[in-house]
């Protein structure tokens, strides 16, 4: 009877565990303000963890039809591509050489794999969004996040001539 009430218990937790869970498509929704559901999952992951959550998440999602663009155009919170200097030093790096060309400053990216690559490749036509999660009231946002000693930002990156979206969050 102990063995068939323990059996009962811990797949009930188990069950309990995965209805909690949101799918990637989910969680990409609920960040950036789309609906992403019809997306599929090209790549998934997230090193958040441990006692504070520091961590870089990205999720890749592939969409079939111009659904989730006009979503994206029509929603207001995205911007047309070229990027601004600071997702660009997020996202890719930058590098700015002074007035007089004696010194150059290289800043980012900070969105990498472990061998220090981008984690979004290269988009020439597209749209994007920077969400700082850590702006304060009344305080500077944008640019100002490269000048912090910590980052919590989402960025999402839609590559309109492969119908893909990006979603990364990085969290220090």
């Amino acid at each position: 009877m102990k063995k068939i009430g323990m059996s009962l218990m811990l797949a009930l937790a188990v069950l309990l565990t995965a209805c909690g869970r949101q799918t990637a498509q989910k969680s990409v929704s609920a960040a950036l303000g789309l609906d992403a559901s019809a997306g599929e999952v090209l790549r998934s992951e997230d090193s958040h963890g441990g006692f504070h959550g520091d961590g870089t998440a990205c999720v890749i999602l592939q969409f079939e039809d111009g659904a989730i663009e006009e979503q994206i155009k029509e929603s207001g919170d995205w911007k047309a591509f070229p990027l601004e200097e600071t997702v660009q030093a997020l996202v890719y790096g930058v590098t700015r050489t002074n007035g007089d060309g004696s010194a150059t400053e290289s800043i980012g990216p900070y969105l990498t794999d472990e061998e220090g690559e981008p984690l979004v490749p290269e988009i020439r036509k597209g749209y994007y969004r920077l969400i700082d999660r850590q702006a304060e009231e009344g305080k500077a946002t944008g640019a100002d996040i490269l000048h912090r000693a910590s980052f919590n930002f989402t960025v999402g990156l839609y590559d309109a001539e492969k119908n893909i979206l990006y979603f990364c969050e990085m969290d220090t």
